[in-house]
């Protein structure tokens, strides 16, 4: 069952004075119930618009967003429509996600209150997350890092979500922590069966907990498709220089390869296909035409 359909997504920011910034600019995704699904690409992309507008945070300029087959509407002065607290947003920052005024638990008991659960307390989703009972009461304050990220997800869990977001949620993390948290972000959806939309920059750990892979450039997604397949035919040249950057540890001492020049102003993005300035592979209708098609977005692979 699908959860989750971004359908031609378009979100702008608008500055008086200043140009329309098309941060997400016709973006298409989809996820099902107890599958994970990684958002990757570098930072600039439009990653974490798309999540906040998924999550009601944002507001789209066009383009749907369905969960459950329900429009998903975006946050106002009034109460949230209870059939959309399924969704839960772990945010990049644990530092400023939670309230350091409130006890752990009682921030816990929050989400509880929402899902109406009065079988779980706060203790239990501590327990769950891999921290001891007695961290309820404590604050936020005497945590590390990767503690405050995993009560984040427990809050998060609290509601009984169907879809649990991950915004960047390891990338403030050290190294250590961050496999750690992405694994038990993707095994607390999975038992649950929830689906998890896993953002990140960081290819190798998306690997390791996606089913699927969606990579996104400058507001478009230019490719999809099964994580095992993309890893090992990757078919858009951004994919491939993606893959290309990351380290490889064999002992032979190679840098890996860097993708030349900066993702372009989403402001005024290039013509044609947005990727062309920097693609080793740029044709003359890269430069015309944008292409549309997918699950590829590449004139490389125009369907017969």
């Amino acid at each position: 069952m699908t959860l989750l359909k971004v359908d031609d997504l378009v979100v702008e920011h608008r500055t008086p004075g200043r140009p329309v910034v098309r941060a997400v600019a016709g973006a298409s995704l989809s996820v099902a119930a107890g599958e994970v699904v990684g958002l990757v690409g570098e930072s600039g992309c439009g990653k974490s618009t798309l999540a906040r507008t998924v999550c009601g945070i944002g507001r789209p300029a066009s383009g749907t967003v369905s969960f459950q087959g329900r429009p998903v509407t975006p946050l106002g002065l009034r109460r949230r429509d209870p059939s959309l607290t399924g969704i839960q947003m772990v945010f990049q920052d644990p530092y400023a996600s939670l309230n350091p005024r409130r006890r752990v638990g009682d921030q816990i008991a929050d989400g509880l209150r929402t899902a109406a659960d009065t079988s779980t307390t706060p203790a239990d989703l501590l327990d769950r997350v891999g921290l001891p009972r007695e961290f309820a009461t404590r604050y936020p304050h005497e945590f590390s890092g990767g503690q405050r990220q995993r009560i984040a997800i427990a809050r998060a869990l609290a509601a009984r979500p169907s879809l649990l977001i991950g915004d960047e949620p390891i990338s403030a993390l050290d190294a250590s922590a961050q496999a750690q948290v992405a694994r038990l972000m993707r095994d607390l959806a999975v038992e649950s069966g929830a689906g998890l939309l896993f953002i990140s920059h960081d290819l190798s750990v998306v690997r390791l907990i996606a089913d699927r892979i969606a990579v996104m450039y400058l507001g478009k997604i230019v490719e999809t498709g099964r994580t095992d397949e993309v890893w090992a035919d990757p078919r858009h040249p951004y994919t491939r220089a993606l893959l290309g950057a990351i380290p490889a540890p064999d002992g032979a001492g190679v840098l890996p390869a860097e993708l030349p020049g900066d993702v372009p102003d989403p402001a005024s993005p290039p013509a044609g296909c947005r990727f062309h300035p920097r693609c080793p592979k740029v044709m003359d209708v890269c430069r015309e035409r944008e292409p549309e098609f997918g699950p590829v977005a590449c004139w490389l692979h125009e369907p017969a």
